[in-house]
């Protein structure tokens, strides 16, 4: 028994070596393969952090202007019922109840926001090579769609 304890101490106290086919610090990636600008995390933790930063690091400035507005919306919607139902609780209204309900429902779309523009920031890092060519036309029958595709 003492003589299977050193051996599981012995192999605990030394990790194997790793095989030279799951060593990856020496691979080298073509130019062309290698990601550009921020990574689709980064861009959804930069949206989770502050709405919009990611989607201005992605290239999409006017996507991260819409959620920055509706970020400043949901804050001063909450402050003002917060504010409110701080009035109500002073005269004690019997609509407190109803009040409360409203700033936490301002509250979870605040932080719906930031999940929401994680979510758009990480979807659009991921679609940035996207081919910006892309065309949706009506047409009598229906619509269409066209890729063009470099040669």
């Amino acid at each position: 028994m003492r003589w299977f304890a050193a051996v599981v101490l012995l192999l605990a106290a030394k990790p194997p070596n790793r095989l030279t086919a799951q060593d990856t610090t020496h691979i080298i990636l073509p130019a062309d393969t290698m990601p550009k600008g921020v990574r689709p995390m980064g861009a959804f933790l930069r949206s989770l952090m502050l709405p919009g930063w990611g989607q201005v690091a992605t290239g999409r400035p006017m996507t991260g202007a819409v959620f920055v507005a509706w970020e400043g919306v949901t804050v001063m919607m909450t402050l003002k019922a917060q504010q409110e139902a701080n009035y109500f609780k002073a005269i004690h209204s019997a609509n407190l109840r109803h009040k409360r309900q409203e700033v936490q429902d301002w509250i979870v779309l605040w932080v719906f926001n930031h999940f929401l523009s994680g979510a758009e920031a990480y979807v659009s890092a991921h679609l940035r090579d996207f081919p910006p060519d892309l065309k949706v036309r009506a047409f009598p029958g229906g619509i269409g769609i066209s890729i063009p595709f470099r040669e």
